[in-house]
């Protein structure tokens, strides 16, 4: 699959063909890869949690992950394989480093549960008008509910807080907010910024090595079964240096 690639000598955002090479490391020694046709991350846990379940005959008991991979679908999972997971999602950083809430964000619009419906920063009731479901590449399904607001046609705020012709909408995936916040809260914690700290030394150093000192930035055989064994026999030569260290 064409990616575009990190080492981009020309500065054009060139895209290559390549795999994406999954690894599982403890204490800087790979205990599980994976290769997989798709450029994004989110898709490849799954995958690399059940074969490692084929190959120690459990999953793992901590998982750290960086945000890549915090979707729906990977933390009930997660959740329903009774792993304690440390897993980021898209703008987890972003929201820590916020001084100020957007107030026209829907994340930061008011929920009635009671009431099923939303308040805008006006205060007008966002009433819940239908429902949409998206599929991922993985076939999961999303399940979106749909608030509208009644009438925003004299609202003084509009134009600061939405573009389009009629009343604004706003999609919510309930169970996905569950998941983000039970998420935030473990990342959070004592143990959850020891094991976010520890991530970027463990794995991250492991294809520093493999890049940097093996200089292997590039599969010799084609098609992926060879390209596995391949990954295998370099996952074998570092564990092994290691090792001797």
């Amino acid at each position: 699959t064409f990616m575009r690639m990190k080492d981009d000598y020309m500065q054009n955002g060139q895209l290559k063909p390549g795999y994406n090479w999954q690894i599982s490391t403890n204490n800087q020694v790979i205990i599980n890869y994976t290769i997989h046709p798709n450029p994004t991350d989110t898709t490849t846990l799954v995958h690399h949690i059940e074969q490692h379940k084929e190959l120690y005959g459990q999953g793992p008991e901590v998982l750290t992950t960086d945000a890549g991979y915090g979707s729906q679908e990977n933390y009930e999972y997660l959740e329903s394989n009774k792993i304690e997971a440390y897993v980021k999602y898209s703008y987890f950083h972003k929201e820590q480093r916020q001084k100020h809430d957007n107030p026209f964000s829907s994340d930061n619009f008011y929920y009635n549960s009671k009431k099923d419906c939303y308040y805008c920063p006006m205060g007008q009731q966002m009433l819940h008008v239908g429902y949409r479901t998206k599929t991922t590449d993985n076939g999961f399904a999303q399940h979106y509910n749909i608030y509208q607001a009644q009438n925003c046609t004299s609202c003084p705020l509009r134009g600061m807080c939405h573009k389009s012709k009629g009343n604004r909408q706003i999609q919510v995936n309930h169970k996905l907010r569950q998941l983000k916040a039970r998420a935030r809260e473990k990342l959070l914690s004592e143990k959850g910024i020891y094991h976010r700290k520890k991530r970027p030394a463990d794995v991250e150093a492991v294809f520093g090595q493999i890049k940097g000192n093996f200089g292997f930035k590039r599969f010799i055989l084609k098609g992926k079964y060879k390209v596995e064994i391949e990954a295998g026999l370099i996952a074998i030569a570092h564990n092994l240096k290691k090792m001797v260290a």
